[in-house]
């Protein structure tokens, strides 16, 4: 039976809305109920009443105001302070949010169970106002829809495919129910699509009153069609379950890691959390097994720079840093060297922060300052295993530096990463570290600084004649034209209308000569360093990219974006 009939069906009769005959017309229903029924449906079964004037006698009764939402516009601060799922679930639809306090329109004042519970779901406040149950049922299909139906409509938007056979099944099956089939569909298809689209990473990003999904590719953050804001719950749940994360833990960042198969492809993806002000923001990196390059050639190094690297990576001992920005692809560079002098008779080992891709007859061990298991405790233990090439993922510390330098300086070759903006920084860099001079001379081979332009994709590329005012700001005359193939992509299908497609590294290379030993024991300023490793035949990255662009491989636009204008 309805909750307080009795006392309503009384209410009713006092205040001439019903006669005892029109009420026992229709209480068979009523009574039949066994609660199943709210009072707004129990009344309509009675008939012979006006439900506005009811609505707002049993407002009057329980204390309560009445709302007309036929025209009222929702703020949106108030439809995300719910979520769809219990919107739908307790008939609610919240109208406004002030501070710590909710107001939902409810079409049954009698429900007092629905605010206590609405209060411990939503931890804050929660008051009633009395509405029409036909608009709260509107406006919620209006603002929360049909997950079922959002989630289609934003498939829709996209190049949907055959995901059960692109995309092989992942995360705790115990969790996943009927009701989830759409948001998994979902968060596969965004996954598949940016591997089609050969992204390198996948931002998730929670806005005001969107919530945006974004490619990186070719470099380049491009936004894609965003799911229905009342799905990023949803999104980051089904995302945590897949990467084995506590998706109870919203407060603090959060790491974990998905593995799957696409298209026959194996794909790892690097799942990073972080609290927002409107959410978790999600960032997945693409692990791409398959499209590692481990060969030096197409990593766009030039011939003469090839000769410099092969003598530098087959040297017996010393450090060899490779230095650039995070995603300028410092570690594919130090595995396509690693993978070149990988031969029986040498034994490598690497240290990583995360070991990234599985290198064979390569010994990789994957930092833990959880359990202790740090750069500098990895090396120095690494050490004892008698290799002959070691690979330490960053240098980030003196203990670290320390330890890097002895092991070159006792017969090791040392391979690792800095980041800093040129190959001469590096030295200033380790010194700053507290690497006494002396030791940063003797230890240090070469430095290697890098960056990563777009190619100009083949397909549409044409010939290119740039202006005077670009030719100004790269410092270039028309002689340069004349003697270049200046390329330009027009933008076709196959690059998306970008006009790029790929990436190629231009280069840096600083190869430490007597001269320059002696001007880092000397601990003169790195401009000095860098004018004399000029001097001595370092081509900077301008220079290096200049000549690229000047074959065609890339344009004046991305060497002018990704360097700094070399000072004469």
């Amino acid at each position: 039976m309805v909750k307080d009939s009795e006392y309503i069906l009384e209410l009713l009769t006092d205040y001439g809305m019903l006669t005892p005959e029109q009420i026992n017309e229709g209480w068979e229903k009523v009574a039949s109920s066994e609660g199943k029924m709210d009072i707004v449906d129990a009344l309509k079964a009675l008939k012979h009443i006006n439900e506005k004037e009811v609505m707002a006698l049993l407002a009057q009764q329980y204390g309560l105001e009445t709302l007309d939402l036929g025209d009222y516009q929702i703020p949106a601060e108030a439809i995300e302070a719910i979520s769809g799922d219990v919107a739908k679930q307790y008939k609610v639809v919240p109208v406004m949010k002030h501070d710590n306090l909710l107001t939902i329109a409810m079409s049954d004042p009698t429900d007092v169970e629905t605010l206590d519970s609405l209060r411990y779901i939503l931890r804050c406040d929660v008051e009633a106002v009395v509405s029409p149950k036909d608009q709260i049922q509107r406006l919620i299909g209006h603002h929360y829809g049909s997950r079922d139906e959002s989630v289609d409509a934003y498939l829709d938007g996209m190049q949907e495919a055959d995901i059960e056979s692109q995309l092989a099944k992942t995360g705790d099956a115990r969790d996943e129910t009927d009701e989830d089939a759409p948001i998994i569909k979902l968060v596969s298809l965004i996954i598949v699509e940016a591997i089609r689209k050969r992204a390198s990473d996948i931002h998730l990003e929670p806005l005001e009153k969107r919530y945006r999904v974004r490619y990186r590719i070719d470099g380049v953050l491009r936004e894609m069609e965003s799911p229905p804001k009342y799905l990023q719950a949803n999104i980051t749940s089904r995302l945590k379950i897949m990467a084995k994360i506590d998706i109870t833990e919203k407060r603090i960042p959060l790491d974990g890691r998905i593995q799957l198969k696409v298209e026959g492809k194996e794909i790892d993806l690097r799942v990073s959390t972080i609290p927002t002000t409107h959410g978790e923001s999600i960032v997945m990196r693409i692990l791409d097994k398959a499209s590692i390059q481990l060969d030096i050639p197409k990593l766009g190094f030039y011939s003469d720079d090839m000769e410099l690297i092969q003598k530098i990576v087959n040297m017996p001992d010393g450090i060899f840093l490779v230095t650039g920005p995070t995603g300028s692809g410092k570690t594919t560079s130090l595995y396509a060297f690693l993978n070149s002098i990988n031969t029986p008779h040498r034994k490598i080992i690497t240290v990583e922060d995360p070991v990234e891709y599985m290198l064979s007859g390569i010994n990789q061990v994957h930092v833990s300052a959880q359990i202790g298991l740090t750069f500098s405790a990895a090396l120095r233990s690494m050490l004892r295993q008698a290799p002959n090439i070691v690979m330490v993922g960053e240098i980030r510390d003196k203990e670290t530096a320390e330890i890097a330098i002895n092991a070159a300086l006792t017969g090791h070759l040392v391979f690792s990463t800095l980041h800093t903006n040129d190959a001469p920084g590096a030295v200033t860099r380790l010194i700053d570290m507290g690497i006494k001079p002396f030791l940063v001379a003797s230890a240090v081979r070469a430095v290697m600084a890098q960056r990563l332009v777009r190619r100009i994709c083949k397909n549409c590329s044409a010939p290119y004649v740039p202006d005077a005012e670009e030719l100004e700001i790269m410092g270039l005359d028309e002689n340069f034209v004349k003697s270049s193939n200046l390329q330009k992509g027009r933008g076709c299908d196959e690059c998306g209308g970008k006009g790029y497609r790929g990436r190629m590294g231009i280069y840096e290379i600083f190869f430490v000569t007597e001269e320059l030993q002696r001007l880092i024991f000397e601990k003169v300023p790195s401009s000095v360093i860098r004018d004399s490793a000029r001097k001595s035949g370092m081509r900077t990255l301008r220079e290096d990219g200049l000549r690229k662009a000047a074959a065609g491989m890339t344009t004046l636009a991305e060497i002018l974006t990704m360097t700094v204008m070399d000072e004469e």
